[in-house]
């Protein structure tokens, strides 16, 4: 089976398998998990934060970050195309009376400075607008093909956003892709934001959580808002040990993005199928089929058949997204399993 679908899918390895079962443990909730601990404080170390929190899954994360940055009755600017915002069910509204106003995204995941202003009101002492108190950033850009923010950019938000008195929060799921493709430690990224969130159960490749990183205060706020939404742990030093071999293996992901751009060079010889190989810039890959006779619905049932899964991605796209579990061979065969599958009629 080739599952290109989500780097979600991905299974420990047999060094992480190890690591859960022989973690020294304790109760988390008491701050007295060892393993946890160390977790955190290497994520802490690697984003360059005074602190770290494990959190059961992004989407807790970045609900936790939203409700300790932004008061209630505020809004916080997110992007059009952002996990926030399309994914989330609507998280901050329902739990933190949070209103989230849409930013429409460039092609490249980044906002036009004209339509980020648009979000802040011309007069801040009106009380019939609700007043901007966070941005959001997404890095990689899911939406956008996995695209990867400059640091010249993210300082710009950063002088913009102190320049209006709001915080600014990273959406990092795959924070370490962006690292790796910049050619920079992850800290350099996150210097230019106030907290970051990180998927350990994405390309890194741990069966289970992510990690919110910020200022001590900010972090002790975040830790209340996760066991009100039920995510106090116990012993979680099992899921912890194999986020600490995720990050100590991070540097890995060059391969995906390697397999990513294979196959984007090989789906672009494939009559039916669009896509530009040089926007490919991590580990997903978006194409669109032009070949008439297939709909998407067609086209991911008949590749299913042949053990190959990829993704609906809404506007016609698909999505494919590479992680440790594929291989440069497993990509040569997608190629050749989306060609035949091209060639034949539905």
């Amino acid at each position: 089976m080739i599952e290109l679908r989500s780097d979600t899918f991905t299974l420990p390895t047999p060094t992480m398998l190890e690591a859960m079962v022989s973690a020294p443990l304790g109760d988390d909730v008491y701050g007295e998990d060892p393993t946890v601990r160390r977790l955190e404080e290497r994520a802490a170390e690697l984003t360059g934060m005074p602190a770290a929190c494990l959190m059961p899954s992004g989407t807790m994360a970045n609900l936790a970050s939203l409700m300790a940055h932004a008061p209630r009755g505020s809004k916080v600017l997110v992007g059009d195309e952002s996990d926030i915002y399309l994914y989330e069910a609507a998280g901050a509204s329902v739990c933190g009376g949070v209103q989230y106003e849409p930013v429409p995204n460039q092609p490249d995941g980044t906002f036009a400075w004209d339509d980020l202003a648009a979000g802040f009101p011309e007069d801040p002492e009106d009380p019939q607008f609700a007043l901007p108190s966070l941005i959001c950033l997404e890095n990689t850009q899911n939406r956008c093909g996995g695209k990867v923010l400059s640091l010249d950019y993210l300082r710009s938000v950063r002088t913009f956003a102190d320049e209006r008195g709001v915080a600014l929060h990273l959406d990092g799921a795959r924070l370490f892709n962006a690292a790796v493709a910049l050619g920079v430690p992850a800290a350099e990224i996150t210097a230019h934001v106030d907290s970051v969130q990180f998927c350990l159960s994405k390309g890194l490749g741990a069966p289970i959580g992510s990690m919110l990183a910020g200022g001590t205060e900010f972090l002790r706020s975040a830790r209340r808002v996760r066991k009100m939404l039920g995510g106090g742990m116990r012993q979680a030093g099992v899921i912890a040990a194999a986020g600490i071999e995720a990050l100590d293996t991070h540097q890995r992901l060059a391969e995906d993005h390697a397999h990513a751009r294979r196959l984007a060079e090989g789906l672009a010889t494939v009559d039916g199928v669009a896509v530009d190989p040089s926007e490919v810039q991590t580990n997903i890959v978006l194409f669109r089929l032009t070949h008439s006779a297939w709909t998407w619905q067609a086209f991911c049932a008949a590749a299913a058949e042949q053990d190959l899964y990829v993704a609906e991605f809404g506007r016609s796209r698909l999505r494919a997204v590479t992680h440790r579990g594929v291989t440069a061979a497993d990509i040569d065969r997608a190629v050749d399993v989306i060609a035949g599958i091209l060639r034949s009629t539905p």
